[in-house]
């Protein structure tokens, strides 16, 4: 958790100000999270509210302590304009949820306004800093409302809509900025306790919105940022009565979508003006904040695969999270689930990716790989009573088949996959049906993985003899299920010759992977080559990250 600061009253809104009300917002949510994670009813009752609201304002808080870390130390150089601007920021690509992303786009509201460097400061000059807040306030509540598809009152936007006109009539008193802060606070929790009476959900629950009560703490930290003031209490805590809970714990699991995908996506306006239309179509609770080309995209549906297809087409989504709902309330009672998917993968981007799809992943490094016994607490944390494991090489396969046996004698069902690559760790994991018997999931996946032809691009450390002849020290190789197909002086030039001959015999699919090292020009290139060559086939561009190879390649 961020440094706590101990904030004193100030008469302007500026760098440090904002700074302050970051890691007071952060701080406070972590005491609330669990608070408000228990009255999280609406729209999904998946009891992680809290945690994505923090999350959210967690990465907003590094975004701006990244960007400018002189702020911290209280002799800020940095201008208001350039400090709102990377905290939204931050807030954007980390926003976690349907709350939080909510979250981001308030805060991109506030940054539009007090972001403006010229109008901000013209305002200031002629309204105060009262004034030039309660606007930022207006402005993120009308761009929260715009963000949502469809939306709906008795939860934090409606919160929002009363802190803003709470802080608007502040304002226009010619209030100073605290008591532009304090007045929307005091709206902000005004709303929140008429938001039962607002809310079918929340009414028969007997709670408040989860989203609105976190905003509170929010708009609470604002307040004492700028007055140096705690706020008297925190918002409503914990249930206002306990929520009924049914005997069966089938009987919980709520009508609506099974999954919610959220992705980063870059992409135009207008693209994004006909993803909204696709996505609305797919599920529900569509939010999609953003702009200036890139947004974050949110949404419930039961086919989350055509979510994400419908990204790819309106530009390049990526940082791709999918979240069944089922599980969530599983894991939230305590309960094991049925089935689930370890996965070890050589890239920290592939582990989030996997992470991403439901898979317990292990992060395998150059020259340590996992031993027994982590395979094994993987499976453990997969808390499931069946468990496929896809080790992601042959030379794995000695340690996964010890773990299986191991945690079968602890009374957990286990299948390993002897996939050679983590491509076909992903083809495997793009077939996984949790909802099928296991013996069919088992067989599809594995069907899925032998079908997948993998390559590899790698860097030659010294002169060797090779089944493509010898190389030298720096050349690059490039390697086709295993064995060295192709020497080559560049990495695109190698990876076209690699992917020919790979698709030399045919294919739909390429999954390509690139290291953190190789730029986004090679993927776009290698996309072209396919394209040109091969019309049929279908290319998807993954980021491997951190200890991954140069590049993945996958054809199916």
């Amino acid at each position: 958790m961020a440094h706590e600061p101990q904030p004193q009253p100030v008469d302007e809104l500026d760098a440090a100000a904002v700074r302050t009300w970051s890691s007071l917002a952060l701080a406070a949510l972590g005491r609330a999270r669990e608070d408000i994670d228990a009255i999280n009813v609406y729209p999904v009752a998946d009891a992680d509210t809290g945690t994505n609201l923090y999350l959210t304002a967690e990465s907003a808080d590094r975004g701006l302590t990244e960007a400018f870390p002189e702020v911290t130390d209280g002799t800020a150089r940095t201008s208001l304009a350039e400090a709102v601007r990377a905290w939204a920021h931050g807030a954007l690509v980390g926003a976690r949820g349907n709350s939080g992303t909510i979250l981001a786009q308030l805060l991109r509201g506030v940054a539009d306004v007090l972001g403006d460097e010229p109008a901000a400061r013209a305002e200031q000059a002629g309204q105060g800093p009262g004034g030039l807040l309660a606007r930022a306030l207006t402005r993120a509540a009308e761009e929260a409302y715009a963000a949502v598809a469809h939306p709906v009152e008795g939860t934090m936007l409606t919160v929002a809509g009363a802190a803003a006109r709470a802080g608007e009539a502040a304002g226009a008193a010619a209030g100073t900025a605290a008591e532009v802060a304090r007045a929307a606070y005091d709206g902000a929790r005004a709303a929140l306790a008429e938001t039962p009476g607002q809310l079918a959900a929340l009414g028969r629950a007997g709670v408040v919105d989860a989203g609105g009560c976190g905003l509170v703490v929010v708009f609470g930290a604002l307040w004492q940022a700028l007055s140096g003031q705690e706020p008297a209490a925190e918002p409503v805590r914990g249930r206002a009565v306990p929520v009924p809970q049914s005997p069966d714990p089938c009987a919980q699991e709520e009508d609506g979508p099974a999954y919610e995908v959220i992705y980063l996506l870059e992409a135009s306006d207008a693209a994004v003006g006909e993803l909204r239309g696709r996505l609305d179509g797919l599920g529900d609770s569509l939010v999609v904040v953003g702009g200036d080309g890139l947004w974050n995209v949110h949404v419930h549906v039961d086919d989350p695969g055509a979510a994400v297809e419908a990204g790819i087409v309106a530009g390049r989504p990526y940082r791709i999270r999918i979240t069944h709902f089922g599980d969530e309330r599983r894991r939230a009672r305590g309960e094991r689930a049925q089935r689930a998917v370890v996965a070890v993968v050589p890239g920290e981007g592939l582990a989030g990716l996997c992470g991403e799809a439901g898979a317990t992943t292990v992060l395998v490094r150059p020259g340590e790989p996992p031993a027994v016994a982590e395979l094994l607490d993987a499976v453990r944390r997969a808390h499931a009573r069946e468990v496929v494991l896809l080790p992601g090489g042959a030379e794995l396969r000695a340690a996964a088949a010890a773990a299986a046996e191991q945690a079968r004698a602890e009374g957990v069902r286990v299948a390993v996959i002897p996939t050679r690559s983590a491509v076909q760790g992903l083809a495997a994991l793009a077939v996984h049906d949790p909802g099928g018997s296991f013996d069919e999931d088992v067989v599809a996946m594995t069907a899925a993985a032998g079908a997948t032809r993998y390559g590899e691009l790698a860097v030659a450390e010294r002169q060797s003899f090779t089944s493509a002849g010898i190389c030298q020290a720096g050349d690059v190789l490039g390697l086709i299920d295993g064995d060295v197909a192709v020497i080559g002086s560049g990495l695109a030039e190698t990876a076209e010759a690699v992917l020919d001959r790979m698709l030399g015999s045919g294919g739909e699919l390429v999954t390509l992977v690139l290291g953190p090292d190789v730029p986004d020009g090679v993927a776009e290139r290698l996309e072209a080559h396919v394209q040109q060559g091969h019309l049929a086939v279908d290319t998807v561009t993954y980021r491997g990250g951190r200890y991954s190879a140069p590049l993945l390649v996958g054809v199916e």
